[in-house]
């Protein structure tokens, strides 16, 4: 990662901390308790932040969204999802046992439960992994449930207390933006700040541990205490999250905007800015709607805003878009076919010695065993890529000297293919032509040289036709009525 992006997100986090803690705390209606009032009216009202309550919750999304987006996106290369989906639903013993302190929502207490709930968690997997058959994702599994079944019972027995339905407990299942305070706000600060120095600090030391732990620990970085490092801060953001998104949706903040920003790109830095900025606009929007209407929850419109995100990399990425892969998929088997044609007219120009240069579109129809309106198709289509040229009149076709370079060029890989098969690998000539069929089209230029080197640059292949060289491929002016110089017909 450069060194500026991380100093940059340390600044605007600074600002945001003095935007926020720099003004006068007012009294203000809450964003789930807001009275009704027209949608654009909601809309002004939230962008100019004029109530604490808009403040915090916008914050607070700000810096969940780095947090997540931060962490996350070592999780989802380090294929650890399972691992953050356990810690955030391990954590909610700890989060009952930090209310039962002193039966008040104190951040602190809470916190500190939270994350020994976590890191329990995570002994737990450990132990049953060391000491058991047991798989790490069954171990993961049995955390998840048992630690979470515990919580929702410590919550339920709380929520009977006299001043447990006042406590604001609930709010931790299904998160309420809404419900952040100073006190809050501050303490996501220091995990946030303190999530991207270690990153910044680290960051190599993180990335070599996370793509290559043998080659970490042959440098001398110890493998382990980068993996419990990132799972402490793991624990932290995850506890700092919850009030917001919820122990239930947490672990989708996580995952879902490095997933997108995974998609994007294929460079670490570049991808761990992503999934910061994907974070932050989840957080915002789903803080956003959630103040247009009263009792709109805040955590799963975070979430449905992630996922959308998600959706739009999956489907509009670049490189791995669906939309993009089916356009490259459909582009190679045009192209496929396109050469599969223009190596059926070299085929019957061959046949017949090279003496006439045009190719009927019946003739082809046989040697492609076709209709003559498909071949007709083809034939447009060869001309629409300047490969050759047709007449739709006379049906005939007449290849350019680029459509008779890719032809030959094709016959050469196909020829060489089987030769080298026949030879290497020492199959029979009568199983080869199928595996040249298909390779034919995806051999490299520098491929072939080595396979003409290796080969001594045979003239024919294991059926005795010969197998066009460099300077009949680079000719380039078209079949010729008589054969090329040391061409001969095949029997």
């Amino acid at each position: 990662m450069r060194l500026l992006a991380p100093a940059r997100w340390s600044m605007v986090l600074g600002l945001c901390l003095f935007a926020a803690f720099g003004v006068v705390d007012a009294h203000a209606a809450r964003i789930g308790d807001l009275s009704e009032t027209r949608i654009w009216e909601q809309a002004i009202r939230f962008f100019s932040l004029r109530d604490p309550a808009v403040r915090y919750a916008a914050l607070g999304a700000i810096l969940l969204g780095t947090s997540c987006g931060l962490l996350g996106s070592f999780i989802v290369v380090r294929k650890m999802a399972l691992v953050g989906d356990t810690l955030s639903h391990a954590v909610l013993p700890g989060v009952a046992v930090g209310f039962l302190w002193n039966m008040s929502k104190d951040p602190i207490a809470i916190f500190i439960g939270a994350v020994a709930a976590g890191l329990l968690g995570v002994l737990f997997v450990n132990w049953i992994q060391q000491t058991t058959r047991l798989k790490e994702d069954t171990a993961l599994g049995l955390a998840l449930a048992g630690f979470f079944a515990v919580g929702i019972c410590l919550v339920t027995m709380m929520q009977r207390l006299p001043t447990g339905s006042k406590s604001g407990i609930d709010k931790f299942l299904f998160g309420q933006a809404a419900a952040l305070g100073a006190a809050d706000v501050k303490l996501m600060a220091v995990v946030t700040l303190l999530s991207v120095a270690t990153i910044f600090l680290f960051y190599k030391e993180f990335l070599v541990a996370s793509f290559d732990p043998g080659f970490a620990k042959a440098s001398g970085h110890s493998v382990k205490v980068a993996h419990y490092t990132l799972m402490w801060l793991l624990a932290f953001s995850i506890v700092i999250s919850l009030q917001a998104v919820g122990v239930v949706l947490v672990s989708a903040m996580l995952i879902t905007p490095a997933a997108a920003a995974y998609l994007l790109t294929d460079r670490m830095h570049r991808m761990v800015l992503y999934s910061m900025a994907f974070g932050i606009a989840s957080g915002l929007v789903g803080a956003f709607i959630s103040f247009l209407r009263p009792n709109l929850p805040t955590g799963p419109f975070m979430v449905l805003a992630a996922s959308l995100i998600f959706a739009v990399a999956f489907v509009a990425a670049p490189r791995h878009g669906i939309v993009v892969r089916w356009w490259r998929q459909r582009s190679q088997s045009r192209r496929v076919q396109r050469e599969n044609t223009l190596k059926s007219i070299y085929h019957v120009l061959e046949g017949r010695s090279f003496q006439q240069e045009g190719v009927t579109v019946e003739e082809l129809a046989a040697r492609r065993r076709e209709t003559v309106e498909e071949i007709r198709q083809q034939a447009a289509d060869l001309r629409a890529h300047e490969l050759a040229t047709f007449d739709k009149h006379d049906g005939v076709i007449y290849l350019t000297p680029e459509g008779w370079q890719r032809a030959a060029a094709i016959v050469r890989n196909h020829r060489l293919w089987e030769l080298y098969l026949t030879n290497a690998a020492q199959i029979a000539p009568d199983h080869v032509h199928e595996d040249a069929e298909k390779i034919e089209h995806v051999l490299g230029e520098e491929v072939v040289r080595q396979l003409e080197r290796k080969l001594a640059f045979a003239k024919e292949d294991p059926h005795g036709r010969l197998i066009p060289d460099v300077a009949t491929i680079q000719r380039g002016s078209g079949p010729r009525r008589e054969a090329p110089s040391g061409y001969r017909r095949s029997e």
